[in-house]
Order: C-alpha cells, then sequence, then structure tokens
C-alpha cells in the first residue's frame, strides 16, 4: 500500500509539473474507480484529459465572461421564443454555431424597445465565449464615451483597446440619440477598422433608412459604414411584442378574485352564491 500511495504521488506531482492540477486533484479517485471497473488503460488515460480539458474550459469560460461585460443572466435557453414568434428560431440557432464571428460577419438586429434584441445580442455573446471566442458587450453611450477618449491614441495602441482587438463586437442600443459630425466619424473608423477583422452585433430600434439622419446627416458616410455592415451582415428584424409591456400574470390562488366569471370552489354543505 505504501509503494503505491508513493507511485500516486509521484505521478501526482508530475501532473503538476506539467501544468495538469486538476487532473493530480482527481488522480487517486481516477486510479481507484479504474481499478474497480478494470478500466483500460486508453480509457482511463482519455478520462484523465478529459478532466483537465473539461475544467480550463470552465476556467477560461468563467474568466472570459468576466471580462466580456456581457450582463448577466440572458442565455438564448432563457429566451422565450413562443412569446416573440417573428424570430424565426432556426436563425438564432444557426447564429449560435458562431461561424459568423469566424467569417467576421455583421449581425444587426433591428426592432421597436422591449422585443428581446439586447437579450439575444447578450445569449450569442456567451455562445461566441463558450466556442472559443472573445466577446466585449458596450452600451452605444459608454462606446462614444471610449472612442473620443482614444480619440488621439497612436494606431499601435489603440489597435490594443477592446473595441479593437476582440473577435465579437456587441454594441447594444444604437439609435436612441443622434451622433455628433466628430461621434459619426470615429463610429466610421471602429466600423472600418473591424471590417474583415472582426465580428460586430448591433442592436438598434432604428431601420437602415433612418442612418443618415443617425449619423449627423451625412449621406456620405453612412453609406460608408452601412456598405461595411451590410456587405457580410445577418439582419433580424423583430417587429413583436415588448415583453415589458406584458400583462404580469395573476397569481393561481388569485385569479378567483381578479375574474369575477371564475367558477367558485364551495365546501359541501355550503350555500352556493347566487348567480
Amino acid at each position: 500500500m505504501s509503494r503505491r500511495k508513493l507511485d500516486i504521488d509521484h505521478t501526482r506531482e508530475r501532473l503538476l509539473a506539467l501544468g495538469m492540477p486538476y487532473a493530480a486533484e482527481q488522480l487517486e479517485h481516477l486510479l481507484s474507480d479504474s481499478v474497480k471497473h478494470s478500466t483500460a488503460p486508453h480509457a482511463f488515460l482519455e478520462q484523465m484529459l478529459e478532466i483537465e480539458y473539461q475544467a480550463r474550459e470552465a476556467r477560461r469560460t468563467r474568466t472570459a465572461l468576466r471580462l466580456s461585460n456581457l450582463p448577466p443572466g440572458q442565455t438564448l435557453a432563457d429566451f422565450d421564443f413562443a412569446f416573440q414568434p417573428a424570430i424565426g428560431r432556426s436563425r438564432i440557432e444557426t447564429l449560435a454555431t458562431c461561424a459568423f464571428i469566424r467569417a467576421a460577419e455583421t449581425v444587426l438586429i433591428q426592432g421597436p424597445p422591449g422585443v428581446g434584441k439586447s437579450h439575444l445580442a447578450v445569449g450569442l455573446g456567451v455562445k461566441g465565449i463558450e466556442h472559443g471566442f472573445s466577446a466585449q458587450f458596450y452600451r452605444f453611450d459608454e462606446l462614444k464615451i471610449a472612442l473620443k477618449t482614444d480619440a488621439h491614441l497612436p494606431p499601435a495602441r489603440l489597435r490594443r483597446r477592446k473595441y479593437l482587438s476582440t473577435s465579437l463586437l456587441i454594441i447594444d442600443e444604437l439609435g436612441f440619440e443622434p451622433m455628433s459630425r466628430e461621434e459619426a466619424s470615429l463610429f466610421f473608423r471602429l466600423v472600418a477598422y473591424r471590417y474583415g477583422r472582426g465580428s460586430i452585433l448591433i442592436t438598434t430600434n432604428k431601420s437602415v433608412r433612418e442612418w443618415t439622419e443617425l449619423l449627423a446627416g451625412d449621406e456620405a458616410l453612412t453609406t460608408a459604414i452601412l456598405d461595411r455592415l451590410l456587405h457580410k451582415a445577418h439582419v433580424l428584424n423583430i417587429k413583436g411584442r415588448s415583453y415589458r409591456l406584458q400583462r404580469p400574470r395573476a397569481h393561481p390562488r388569485n385569479r378567483a378574485f381578479l375574474n369575477p366569471l371564475t367558477p367558485t370552489r364551495v365546501r359541501k354543505g355550503t350555500c352556493r352564491p347566487n348567480a
């Protein structure tokens, strides 16, 4: 027994030296389970590598989500497609493969407030991170501040900014306020740099026909931006109901009080109310 214990300790030390702490932590349990079930050597090795891989992926995902600035608690699994039938579930499932990120393509989600644009954007961002890509989330008012703050940085430093270096840039709530000429020019610089280099996902309450007004009334600049954004784009137009404006559902115990037509349950021996 002591000889076996020493061998386990030696193997654990080697795993730690090779940077495999999760496999080292589970080594004794894996060996015990392997002996109990007569696991083949190659299967034992596969189990050990799988434990290390899955633990590393979980750690990478947690770190990437924390650094992405994505709002928590909004995933595609939580999205109510039944409430919003205007959104083709198959299209979202296709986007969830994240091929658009690999191809540096644009996703444009248009629609009025409250229809789930931001939820879909965040959910796709989470999927991107799960697939191994980096993602960064900005509300447009936050992005404008960052662009103006960095406006005079030299190109070498500017390229290291997250809104340029990330695989997927998510810009939420574009269109609530028109841009100044300076802001529109900085936005063009951002789009032009990322064109062909990185994917952009934009949510907006404005259709592309209204973007000239949004971009300081500059038709030439608007054409240049849309030409790049829409060249390889997936455009989703949502015209459904607002989640925020839906009526709150009554608690089952309160329905009889809220609906006067609900039949009243009575106990045996009591009088029914008059019809």
